[in-house]
Formats: structure tokens, C-alpha cells, sequence
């Protein structure tokens, strides 16, 4: 991303706070993963969007208005000894030549000038639940408060969340132009995995393909992937990822990347011997139907429930003409007597994060869906393993198809429109590279 991006970013911000504010991020902690060994780092969200700045033990500072520069950031120092192990480190310097602080300073002397600053300030914006910087920074306040008689200290507390995220959830062209590429990949690896796959296959083996062509393109999976074989795709949230794939059975694939710190979150359901059955094709019919018009609710004006609202009608009105359901469809509706087979909503915000911030509601209202808002559209159908009565014909059978969705200015673009959806076109695809080596 351009260094102007987040220098715009945080100008955008600091008109929101207004004089006589200071905004303060901290980075992201390391997390042990076992003993010495630490997970793979990724930075905090709200930091990156306002900094770009990669390592953990540092904190931002933005102070709207002030003579010796509007943003700080407290960082580590250059360390050959640590460096020769864990790599090279920006440092202050590094900060300002490259990230576009206007001062810079050890992380080691936050606690003798972070507080002269904030003292200067009557509201501090900062988003509560960083851990022990919390109760740092709330040490500070408190300690300031109580010599207030001797000179000034901040009066009010405000929550940076609602300000920042409002800015997060409506995406630039350059965030959009990320997160296509973060679809690209994701594409492509969906249809690496849909050539390879064949009976007798791990649902991890399946998983390996997505990992190897994220990584081979510079990305990282954006959550676990889900790889579910027949009635495991009935568990949302499977990830144990171990049993063999079986013929006659599908496969679920919820497997997005995340690309420069933006995510891509898209599924598929496909025949792990690449041919629907009759039952599974009726229910693979009614969710493609219900995805096509949420899809198509997509657009300026609507609320963020109506694709919701369309793919729970379509949804419903499939379940009731194949026997699924009885009743007058209004009244299925009503009493939402899907969710026995979908029970999940359609869709949720997308970006830096996977289940990207920002407001559903406004008051006790759906918001307005606007241009540079990125959603998620994934209807879905599951039949339980243990399915009794009319619903034991298609038992143990679950489909979700998700896509990832720019809402334009007359209508929206699908970043994943060039993934196979139609069940024709996914049965030419599955299994293609077995094939060919055999």
C-alpha cells in the first residue's frame, strides 16, 4: 500500500477527533504458541490501517494540531545481537524514513513522554481491551487526574473504535484492488483443489492444495479452512480436517487467504468424485438460487438485511416444494422455520479482518448498504446426520457457497465471479488433474 494511503488515513481520523484530542494504538502482542516458540506474527488491524507498520512492541500516537508533528510512534530499537536472529528492525529512524512518522522515538521511553503528551489533551481516544497496556495507560490517566490542581489532564475517555471503524468499513480503491487479488488467489486455489480431488483422499490432503498456493502467491490463510467430507460439512465451524473424503459424498471448502493484510473468504461445495447426485443437486439447485439473489439485493439503497431477507424466501420456498417444509410460505417465514436447515446469517462485513468491524445497525435500524462496502454472500443448506422423517432422504448432505461482494455505485461487483458456481461447470472441473495424470 502507498505510504499516502495511511497518511490519508490518519488524516481522515484526526479531522473526526478534532482539537484537542490524542489518539493512541498500541501494536499487536507476540503470542507464545509452546515454550519459545511463537505463533507467526500478525499486526493489530486499527494499527496497520493508520501506520502500515509491521513489528510488535510499539504504539502510535495521534495528536491533531501539534506544532512538533502530528504522529509519533514509539517502536524498538536497532539491535544487531536480536536482529541476527529475529531480523532487521525498522527503529525510529526506519519509522520516519519509511513509515512516514514525523517523530519517532524507543519504545523504552514511552513511560517518561507518552504522558507529558497525553497531559497536554482533554480527550484521549483509545479503544479498550490491549491487555496490560490498559492498565498503563488508564495509570497514566489516573496519575494526571489526581495532580490535576498543579496543571491540566484529560477529562473524558473516548472509545477510538466507533470513529476508526466507521473509516475502516467503507474500502478505498486501493484496499478493493488488494482484496482482488486476495480473491484472485483464493480462486485459483479452489480450482486447484476442486482438479486434484478424488475418493480416498484426507480432507487435510484437500487442505494442503489451498495452503500451497496461497503461500506460493505471498498469502496466508485469512482463517482455518474449513474442509468438511459429507456430513461433517454440518458442523459451521469443522476444522479437525482428518477423515477420508468418501465417494458419492461432497466436500465443503470454506478457504479464503489474506493478501497485504486483507482478507479474501469464499466457499464451495462440490462431489468429491465429481458428480452430484440426484438429492444433491435438488439442495445444491435452491442454495445457488438463494446466493444468486442475495447477490443480486446487493446494491445502493438497500439495507444490510436484504439479501438476508432474499436468500432466507428462496431458501424457504426450495425447502417447501421438495417436501422439506409444509405450510403457506409466509408463515414459514415468519416463524423462520428454516433455520432447522439454515441457520446462520447470509453474509457479513469483510476486510483487513475476516469478520470485518463495523456497524450492522444504525440505531434499531439496518443500515443502508453504500458504495465501498465489502460483504460476504453464503446461504446455505444442512441436513443433519441424524435426520429423521421426510429430511432422511437427504441427510448427512450440507452446502454453503460464499462470495465476496463490492457494493457500487448502481449495483456490485462479485470478487469471486470467476469461480465455478454452476453445478455443470463444477463437475467439469472436479477431479480434471486425476485424470490427466492417469
Amino acid at each position: 500500500m502507498n505510504p499516502r494511503e495511511y497518511a490519508k488515513r490518519r488524516r481522515h481520523l484526526m479531522e473526526a477527533m478534532g482539537p484537542d484530542g490524542i489518539a493512541i494504538l498500541p501494536a499487536a502482542p507476540q503470542r507464545i504458541r509452546s515454550r519459545d516458540t511463537s505463533f507467526a506474527y500478525r499486526q493489530d488491524s486499527d494499527f496497520y490501517y493508520l501506520t502500515g507498520f509491521p513489528e510488535p512492541e510499539a504504539v502510535a500516537v495521534l495528536i491533531p494540531g501539534r506544532p512538533g508533528g502530528e504522529y509519533l510512534l514509539f517502536c524498538r530499537e536497532r539491535d544487531p545481537v536480536k536482529e541476527m536472529w529475529e531480523g532487521v528492525r525498522a527503529g525510529p529512524a526506519g519509522a520516519i524514513e519509511r513509515y512516514g512518522a514525523d517523530d519517532a522515538f524507543p519504545i523504552g521511553d514511552i513511560d517518561e513522554i507518552l504522558p507529558g503528551l497525553i497531559e497536554q489533551r482533554e480527550r484521549v481516544y483509545y479503544s479498550i481491551g490491549a491487555g496490560e497496556f490498559d492498565r498503563r495507560l488508564l495509570d497514566w490517566i489516573r496519575t494526571l487526574n489526581a495532580k490535576r490542581q498543579s496543571g491540566r489532564a484529560p477529562s473524558e475517555l473516548v472509545a477510538l473504535d466507533h470513529l476508526l471503524h466507521e473509516a475502516r468499513l467503507f474500502k478505498s480503491r486501493a484496499e478493493i484492488a488488494v482484496m482482488r487479488r486476495a480473491a484472485r488467489i483464493a480462486i485459483d486455489a479452489h480450482r486447484r483443489a476442486m482438479s486434484v480431488c478424488r475418493p480416498g483422499m484426507r480432507e487435510y490432503e484437500l487442505e494442503a492444495e489451498y495452503v500451497h498456493e496461497f503461500r506460493r502467491r505471498g498469502a496466508v490463510c485469512s482463517y482455518p479452512p474449513i474442509v468438511a467430507g459429507g456430513a461433517n460439512a454440518c458442523v459451521l465451524h469443522y476444522t479437525a480436517n482428518d477423515a477420508v473424503l468418501a465417494d458419492g459424498d461432497l466436500v465443503l471448502v470454506d478457504a479464503g487467504c489474506e493478501y497485504e493484510m486483507y482478507a479474501s473468504d469464499v466457499t464451495r461445495t462440490f462431489p468429491v468424485n465429481g458428480r452430484f447426485t440426484p438429492r444433491q443437486r435438488e439442495l445444491y439447485e435452491i442454495v445457488l438460487a438463494a446466493n444468486r439473489a442475495a447477490i443480486a439485493a446487493v446494491k445502493p439503497g438497500n439495507h444490510w438485511n436484504d439479501p438476508h431477507d432474499a436468500a432466507v424466501r428462496v431458501i424457504t420456498a426450495g425447502l417447501r416444494e421438495i417436501g422439506l417444509l409444509n405450510g403457506r410460505l409466509s408463515t414459514l417465514i415468519k416463524e423462520q422455520a428454516y433455520r432447522r436447515f439454515f441457520m446462520h446469517k447470509t453474509g457479513h462485513w469483510l476486510g483487513m479482518d475476516v469478520h470485518d468491524v463495523g456497524d450492522y445497525k444504525v440505531g434499531d435500524a439496518w443500515r443502508l448498504l453504500e458504495p465501498g462496502m465489502v460483504l460476504t454472500i453464503e446461504p446455505g443448506i444442512y441436513v443433519a446426520a441424524d435426520a429423521t422423517g421426510k429430511a432422511k432422504a437427504w441427510r448427512g448432505i450440507g452446502i454453503r457457497i460464499e462470495d465476496d461482494v463490492v457494493v457500487t455505485r448502481d449495483g456490485c461487483e462479485v470478487l469471486t465471479a470467476e469461480l465455478p458456481v454452476d453445478a455443470d461447470e463444477i463437475e467439469r472441473l472436479v477431479g480434471t488433474a486425476v485424470d490427466k495424470a492417469a
